[in-house]
């Protein structure tokens, strides 16, 4: 490890501003440690067109490198330690089957508006640009599907239900009013089976997918801690269960959960739900003022998929590796998709 490192440190000198490296929040702590840049997923997106560098290496999973992809600028290559790294909950929604769905829905003249987690594939980015819809991330989904709600009959809300029913919770939206579609796993990918008449009166329907990270953690745990330290606060992210939502002190996006962290009281106890590298670095950049635990071990494998030494690999052969592509037609619908939740939340 200790030579990966050295070669990383000796190429990043030796690039200068023409390489910047990007790491999410639930990258390890030896990754992290080398990246120039670290944010969630949009944040880091969102930063491509504003750097010097021609080459951005994006430490995280695909369908991050593919978001920085569609939002680059001319000339700038986006790279990916493993480009296996997928994320499980944005596999659960085909783009053809979104397309599908979508053409059902509104095969009666019911205007149906998607609105897609960035937790998404490029290609499902650009048949929601394609349908008029947007993109949301955990930080700005309320105000997301407010403007979607605004904008036709009913809103499509994919992949993840969790988020997508405890946004509708936050805007008031009643629970008759939603519709969260039957799955069932075909190849790995869920598929939909819409009844455009059963749909017909509901103002959100839910695509079926989730965090399998966030599905770690359960109402039980958080009543066992209520019940054995009942001081202790409990913060967790909005991809979990509508039911552990209801029970934590507060919810919302790595951002949120950083800041709470950060705030809480000195000799206090916070729980965090969330991936458990993010938490466990909470717990060790403020273990002199308060502590700081998991809610449950949960760890992405696909996040864990980047490592120093396929990190100093990609470096080391950086102008021979093919970068990160979108085909323009997915590039230029999906970037619609992105741009109109950017001027939304401008």
């Amino acid at each position: 490890m200790e030579k990966s490192v050295d070669t990383i440190h000796r190429i990043k000198e030796a690039m200068g501003d023409n390489l910047a490296i990007l790491g999410h929040h639930y990258q390890s702590d030896d990754v992290v440690a080398l990246t120039d840049i670290r944010g969630d997923s949009l944040e880091l997106s969102r930063r491509i067109s504003s750097l010097d560098a021609e080459h951005i290496v994006f430490c995280g999973v695909y369908f991050m490198a593919e978001s920085a992809a569609i939002l680059q600028r001319s000339g700038q290559k986006i790279y990916i330690p493993d480009i296996t790294a997928t994320c499980p909950m944005a596999d659960m929604a085909d783009a053809k089957r979104v397309e599908k769905t979508l053409e059902i829905l509104q095969s009666n003249g019911r205007k149906v508006i998607p609105l897609t987690y960035v937790n998404s594939s490029a290609a499902v980015k650009g048949v929601v640009g394609r349908f008029d819809g947007s993109v949301c991330t955990s930080a700005n989904a309320e105000r997301m599907l407010k403007w979607a709600c605004e904008q036709g009959d009913s809103v499509l809300f994919l992949p993840d239900k969790h988020l997508a029913r405890n946004t509708a919770h936050a805007l008031g939206i009643p629970l008759e009013k939603q519709l969260v579609q039957p799955e069932g796993i075909k190849e790995g990918v869920v598929d939909l089976f819409v009844d455009s008449k059963v749909a017909d009166d509901k103002e959100l329907i839910i695509w079926p997918g989730y965090c399998p990270i966030h599905e770690e953690f359960t109402l039980k745990s958080i009543q066992t801690i209520r019940l054995n330290e009942p001081d202790a606060h409990i913060v967790v992210h909005p991809e979990c269960a509508p039911e552990v939502v209801a029970a934590s002190d507060g919810h919302g996006s790595t951002t949120f959960l950083i800041k709470y962290a950060s705030e809480a009281p000195s000799g206090s106890t916070v729980y965090i739900g969330t991936e458990e590298n993010l938490v466990n670095r909470l717990a060790q950049q403020f273990k002199s003022e308060k502590t700081i635990k998991p809610l449950a071990v949960s760890r992405c494998d696909d996040m864990g998929k980047t490592t120093i030494h396929n990190l100093a690999n990609l470096l080391e052969n950086i102008h021979e590796t093919v970068p990160v592509t979108v085909a323009e037609e997915i590039r230029e619908p999906a970037k619609w998709a992105l741009e109109r939740m950017l001027k939304v939340c401008a």
